[in-house]
């Protein structure tokens, strides 16, 4: 099942697999007359309602793995599909240089003009991610080394993330500095979670 999220108006929305363990996001970015399409998993609704506040420019994969659809959704509109750029040319969007390694490269974005971080990875909100009262979480692989130099200069209203539900106003920033503080104190917690999540997401799946 596929749910329409985190509706900014004339700047976008998001879509989530809302019954899928890993809740894959993805969202739609729109500026001038333009849209931008972040790590989109097919959804024809939310293709279909991009196309009314907007020309597509681009499909945005911010990180390498994350294939989902973005490939055949670029072909279809005849736009450029930019895995892990390190700029999004004519665009009102800073890129952010998450990681940069062999098996992980990773794109954030930070778009100035509506406070708006979006992190494919690196940070998310569901179970996998968010450990306790925590609104979002480091990714379990990244939480001994966080990406404080990064994002920890961020304080978004708008949090956008691939895997969860968006954080807005001003528990936005609040989410970001609270998962990159507690990124190593909150491990446990979240390994002590890991083998019933990973039973869920079996069951899930069949």
């Amino acid at each position: 099942m596929i749910d329409f999220c985190d509706d900014r108006g004339e700047r976008g929305f998001s879509w989530i697999v809302a019954d899928e363990a890993m809740t894959r996001t993805s969202h739609a970015l729109a500026d001038d007359g333009r849209v931008w399409l972040v790590d989109p998993v097919r959804f024809e609704a939310a293709l279909e309602r991009a196309h009314t506040l907007g020309r597509p420019a681009a499909v945005l994969q911010l990180l390498d793995r994350h294939n989902r659809d973005c490939a055949s959704i670029a072909a279809e509109l005849g736009v450029p599909h930019l895995v892990a750029p390190d700029v999004v040319q004519d665009s009102p969007f800073e890129t952010i240089s998450v990681r940069r390694t062999k098996r992980w490269r990773e794109t954030a974005l930070w778009w100035p003009a509506e406070r708006t971080l979006v992190v494919a990875e690196a940070i998310g909100t569901n179970p996998f991610f968010a450990a306790g009262d925590d609104a979002a979480g480091v990714q379990l692989l990244l939480r001994l080394s966080p990406p404080r130099d990064a994002l920890g200069r961020f304080e978004p209203e708008h949090l956008l993330v691939g895997h969860g539900r968006g954080v807005h106003g001003p528990a936005a920033a609040d989410a970001l500095r609270r998962a990159l503080d507690r990124s190593r104190s909150g491990l446990p917690g979240l390994l002590v979670r890991v083998p019933a999540l990973a039973v869920d997401a079996i069951r899930r799946r069949r």
